[in-house]
């Protein structure tokens, strides 16, 4: 709940900050994605390390790490410190995340795991519309810096509830973290993401961004390489062997892609275009949450009666639709057309992902269950830090091509190609109308754009998951010779 709080509360304030902080929309990009870079590249060697040193403990020092990052991000004075403050709370993001999820393999037997893996949707979908519904009262009467500093009582709550209510498990024979695979992991995603972010602005073809492309490439190819010769692996690519587990992993990651890239779309058009405050747009990314969190509580019956390959197709069917709506977005559609497609967005990304983790996990032998699930959410999180850099750029490459900037001087054009919100600052400065217009139909069709990208991909991924997804069903009751021993070494 606390790391569903802090992605939505950030969205909101993105624009907020960029005005204030004079961010580009590649320094926006950077604001989300150093956070979500490094929370990728250490959820591998989080979950070994809660395997072996205790889940609970590694969970307390999590939570500990992103409040001391969320402390950090309140006192920035800049857009860079902005950006190690939101690195160091994914360092924590990174403990916490796949920890709070290996815990239920043991916890809860099958019947039970789907219901916990929908709590769990369900208290991060309950974090999600408080995230834009506080910081937008936040940013209406408080500094910029407020949206981070609340998150210390959130980690504070959950420090307190871990050391309280959760018992301890370990797995003392997890392999051991390998310092050398989690720097070419942090590495290679890191150089990947820079050079998709500043592609739009220096070109595909330009040195730098081509040099540190390859060198991306060619550090991820290292890692798995090493990865496959290491007798325990930290990347046990053998989970991947586990079909059940790699197919609901890439559904999940796919999905995952699609919504990053529409959370960071979506504030600066309901602040910018349509000209509502931070709390209006908070509010206004209700219907959103409110869909998810109807589909992360009728996920469990509905894959019992039809199977889970059939509810996570039917997900990604309706995600690709809401896609397909928003992208008819105009400028006068106005925010009732918003909230219909926000509203089915949430359906479809509940009922699509919350099978497709309970599926992978599922999959997994018990006694791998932190490094499993730690798999899980490192494609996860790549997935969602792929979907901001590429649709983000392709956002600022559409924008900065449509927008017309003639008879403004070069500094000032340069100024709002950076971003809608930039645009219209300039506009306001200049007393140019035509500039505010032309900034909200360039802001909209890309956009629109970037929608009908999402609705591709959530396509391709729905014909995957109905083609080669097992179709999996819970079943309870004395069909389940099992469940009485898994439930008795739960309580163990």
């Amino acid at each position: 709940m606390t790391l569903g709080f802090d992605m939505t509360i950030l969205n909101v304030a993105l624009p907020t900050m960029a005005a204030d902080l004079g961010a580009t929309t590649g320094r926006q990009q950077w604001m989300a994605d150093s956070y979500v870079v490094v929370f990728a590249a250490l959820m591998l060697p989080a979950g070994l390390l809660g395997d072996r040193f205790g889940r609970r403990r590694m969970l307390i020092t999590g939570l500990g790490i992103f409040l001391a990052g969320s402390v950090v991000g309140a006192l920035a004075g800049d857009v860079n410190a902005v950006i190690v403050a939101r690195a160091v709370m994914g360092v924590g993001g990174a403990l916490v995340t796949p920890l709070a999820l290996s815990v239920l393999p043991s916890l809860f037997g099958a019947d039970e795991r789907t219901k916990a893996v929908g709590v769990i949707s369900a208290a991060s979908a309950l974090g999600l519309p408080l995230g834009p519904i506080i910081g937008g009262w936040l940013l209406n009467h408080f500094w910029w810096g407020s949206v981070f500093l609340v998150n210390v009582p959130m980690a504070a709550i959950g420090i307190a509830a871990c050391v309280l209510l959760l018992p301890e498990t370990r797995d003392p024979s997890s392999p051991q973290v390998d310092t050398l695979s989690t720097a070419f992991t942090a590495a290679g995603l890191g150089a990947l993401i820079y050079a998709i972010i500043e592609a739009p602005t220096r070109g595909w073809g330009d040195p730098l961004v081509l040099g540190v492309l390859g060198t991306g490439v060619v550090l991820l190819a290292g890692l798995v390489l090493r990865e496959r010769r290491v007798a325990r692996p930290m990347l046990d690519m053998t989970l991947l062997g586990h079909r059940g587990f790699l197919l609901n992993t890439l559904a999940a990651t796919l999905v995952m892609f699609t919504l990053s890239g529409l959370l960071f779309v979506l504030p600066p058009y309901l602040q910018a275009v349509l000209g509502h405050d931070a709390l209006g747009t908070g509010l206004r990314l209700l219907p959103l949450m409110g869909g998810l969190m109807v589909a992360a509580k009728g996920a469990q019956p509905v894959v019992e009666r039809f199977g889970s390959r059939a509810v996570v197709t039917a997900g990604l069917v309706v995600l690709a639709f809401a896609a397909l709506l928003g992208s008819r977005t105009t400028v006068d559609s106005g925010y009732d057309f918003t909230a219909m497609w926000l509203a089915i967005t949430g359906v479809g990304f509940g009922f699509s992902v919350v099978p497709a983790m309970d599926g992978a996990l599922g999959a997994l032998p018990r006694d791998r269950a932190g490094s499993g699930s730690g798999l899980l959410m490192t494609v996860r999180q790549v997935g969602a830090a792929l979907g901001i850099a590429l649709l983000g750029s392709l956002l600022a490459g559409t924008y900065r091509d449509r927008l017309d900037v003639t008879g403004l001087p070069a500094r000032a054009a340069d100024t709002a190609g950076d971003s809608v919100v930039a645009a219209h600052l300039v506009a306001r400065q200049a007393g140019s109308a035509d500039l505010a217009a032309s900034a909200n139909s360039a802001y909209v069709h890309g956009m629109g754009v970037v929608l009908l990208v999402c609705c591709v991909a959530a396509l391709v991924a729905a014909l995957a998951a109905a083609a080669f997804l097992p179709n999996t069903r819970v079943t309870k009751g004395p069909d389940r010779p099992d469940l009485a021993a898994a439930q008795a070494d739960a309580r163990q």
